[in-house]
């Protein structure tokens, strides 16, 4: 089976090393992949957000299956061009990729559904937002309505912050994504992950996680795209995760079918949990990342089998074998991040890593140059490990981070810390 994986992450590092275990794989190309990727895979450049650029591709390699990794590609159709062609695709299509690209289409579909999930208002004018935050009061959360890399969420605990993040939308901080805004009510609770396959029709929960998206320790400072995460997460017991799927995952994706528009591929719901009653927080599309790269640890290789069934329709006869074990990653971000960061420092040691099934680093933001590896973005490295207890996975995590040679970087040092508290 020839696999053709778009993106250059962190995730699409994880994803391409899990998919490489499956014996059914015979060539595998990244899309344009990092130089983490490019040790396991061939890399190939390509403009991933021209499906029909894609789609030649595709057909000149004779792929048989393509995996698209981020949001981008998914919110302008790629995976309906490659459908039109007569590829077999993972991800949705762009009318259901609306779930992530859309705040406001995904609180209209969440009513319909009667799934629970925060109190909000939807603005296209930057007064009436105003008025809004101001009659509610703070804390308050203000939401860019499109898709802003992770970063047009803004978690205002005063009122004047709240404000503050109306005018920066309007005035095109997070460009088009901020010409409407959805601005909700402040949940209290602990936030998890859960990740669940759609083909369509059927839905498979996958596993779940735990993400750490604040840029300090103690989950202090700014957010960021997550600075580490671990799964399974504890918060989302079995039961409270029977409900999730009870009261938001099922009902959504059944409203997404009585609209014309039913989902396929990865749905990734970040929910807030309190007294054991999930709300959803929000839908992603794809995969989290760095959540994916816990979850790619423990499932391994048959992270393609399940993918293709998701993408056959087959997911009814597909079942998750788990392992009792745990996996946590660690990310190593560039100085300054996730503001202003020094771009092309070298990064050391990384050879000397172990890479097998228990420990890897992937990359996130690097290329290689002159047999270096140099850092190219903000998130850079993610370390990760798996281990039969969490505790076991941090240690192993965190003994690969010390022996990384990267004086450019830093790390939070507390990832897991509210599992293991």
């Amino acid at each position: 089976m020839n696999i053709l994986i778009l993106g250059s992450g962190g995730r699409e590092h994880a994803l391409t090393w899990a998919v490489k275990q499956n014996p059914k794989c015979d060539r595998l190309i990244v899309a344009p992949g990092n130089a983490g990727i490019a040790q396991i895979a061939e890399c190939a450049s390509l403009d991933i957000e021209d499906g029909g650029a894609v789609a030649t591709f595709a057909q000149e390699n004779a792929i048989d299956f393509v995996i698209i990794g981020p949001e981008a590609p998914l919110a302008k159709g790629v995976a309906d061009r490659l459908r039109d062609a007569g590829l077999l695709v993972f991800g949705p299509s762009e009318g259901a990729a609306r779930l992530e690209a859309s705040k406001s289409f995904t609180k209209e579909i969440c009513d319909a559904a009667q799934a629970p999930t925060a109190g909000y208002g939807h603005f296209t004018d930057a007064e009436a937002a105003k008025a809004h935050i101001r009659k509610n009061g703070a804390p308050i959360v203000v939401k860019a309505d499109g898709l802003a890399a992770g970063k047009g969420v803004i978690v205002a605990m005063q009122e004047q912050e709240a404000l503050d993040a109306i005018d920066d939308m309007f005035d095109g901080a997070f460009g088009g994504a901020g010409a409407e805004v959805v601005i909700e009510e402040f949940m209290e609770g602990e936030e998890a992950s859960l990740f669940v396959l759609v083909d369509g029709q059927e839905v498979l929960s996958i596993g779940t996680a735990q993400d750490h998206k604040r840029v300090g320790e103690g989950d202090t400072g700014p957010n960021t795209g997550g600075m580490g995460a671990y799964s399974p997460a504890p918060v989302l017991s079995a039961e409270i995760e029977q409900k999730a799927m009870d009261e938001i995952v099922k009902p959504t994706m059944a409203e997404m079918v009585k609209r014309g528009v039913p989902f396929q591929g990865i749905l990734y719901a970040g929910l807030m949990i309190k007294d054991g009653q999930p709300r959803l927080v929000e839908y992603n599309v794809r995969f989290g990342d760095p959540e994916c790269q816990v979850l790619m640890m423990r499932l391994g290789a048959q992270a393609l089998d399940l993918m293709q069934a998701a993408a056959e329709g087959r997911l009814a006869d597909a079942k998750v074998n788990w392992a009792n074990d745990h996996a946590i990653t660690v990310v190593m971000a560039a100085n300054g991040y996730p503001g202003s960061y020094k771009k092309g420092t070298v990064i050391g040691n990384l050879q000397a890593q172990p890479e097998d099934s228990s420990n890897m680093v992937f990359h996130a933001g690097t290329k290689a140059e002159d047999g270096k590896v140099l850092a190219t973005g903000g998130r850079v490295l993610n370390v990760t490990a798996r281990g039969d207890s969490l505790k076991e996975a941090r240690d192993r995590a965190y003994a690969m981070v010390e022996n990384i040679d990267w004086p450019d970087g830093f790390y939070r040092g507390d990832i897991g810390w509210r599992a293991l508290d």
